[in-house]
């Protein structure tokens, strides 16, 4: 017999509190996100600064040479390889240890993937602000690492942002994958209330909605702040 939508919904949800599972994996996936993207932020910007130096520099010392080599190892393998494989050997080749926290794993993983990307994004912001700006400030008496950090990289960060905002609305999606280790997240909670009820619509659209409510949630976020850039501008 075919149950009614209201029906459904009651089986999946409220029935043995079965939204739970989906509160549960919400709060890992923000979790996950927020401190993957501190992460990749971090990164990101180490690994952008060190490479556009070396780019802008015509005679690199051999400390930047070995750092610019190292950052180039790890773009090609970060971008070069899925997000899943990624998460796959973090947990079972690197993080063995069974008191290993799953929720660590994956945003350590997160974090060093996002790390790559953000890398790029603020590395061709970087490399788009006028070379006159880095001449000015070294006029003025700035050291170098003075002109990249008040001249430079504010202007870079303007140029970028819509890039980055885009980057971690992408890093919000890609963490549900994080049931290929056992994760409960966003996904795997509606994955857990299909398995259930053998009904698939109604959590497998819930999640979906949910994940849109947040994107454009972040999106109008930043939307709001290049706005209040734009006005700080003039």
């Amino acid at each position: 017999m075919k149950m009614s939508v209201k029906e459904m919904f009651y089986t999946d949800f409220i029935e043995d509190q079965r939204y739970k599972y989906l509160l549960s994996g919400l709060g890992n996936t923000l979790v996950i996100t927020l401190f993957a993207v501190l992460i990749g932020i971090v990164i990101g910007f180490i690994v952008a600064v060190v490479r556009s130096s070396h780019e802008k520099q015509d005679h690199p010392g051999v400390i930047l040479n070995i750092l610019n080599v190292i950052a180039k190892v790890y773009l090609t393998v970060i971008r070069g390889t899925p997000t899943v494989v990624q998460l796959l050997i973090s947990y079972f080749l690197i993080f063995t240890s069974p008191n290993a926290s799953k929720l660590m794993v994956a945003i350590l993983t997160f974090g060093i993937n996002s790390g790559a990307y953000v890398a790029e994004v603020v590395r061709s912001g970087i490399m788009s602000v006028n070379e006159g700006q880095m001449e000015a400030g070294r006029s003025l008496g700035l050291s170098y690492t003075k002109t990249m950090r008040f001249i430079i990289m504010p202007q870079a960060f303007k140029n970028v942002l819509p890039a980055l905002a885009n980057e971690f609305i992408t890093l919000l999606k890609e963490t549900s994958v994080c049931g290929y280790i056992g994760m409960m997240d966003l996904t795997k909670g509606g994955d857990i209330i299909r398995s259930a009820t053998y009904d698939a619509f109604l959590p497998l659209i819930s999640v979906a909605l949910i994940y849109l409510v947040l994107v454009c949630g972040l999106s109008a976020l930043v939307g709001k702040l290049e706005r209040r850039l734009r006005t700080s501008e003039r």
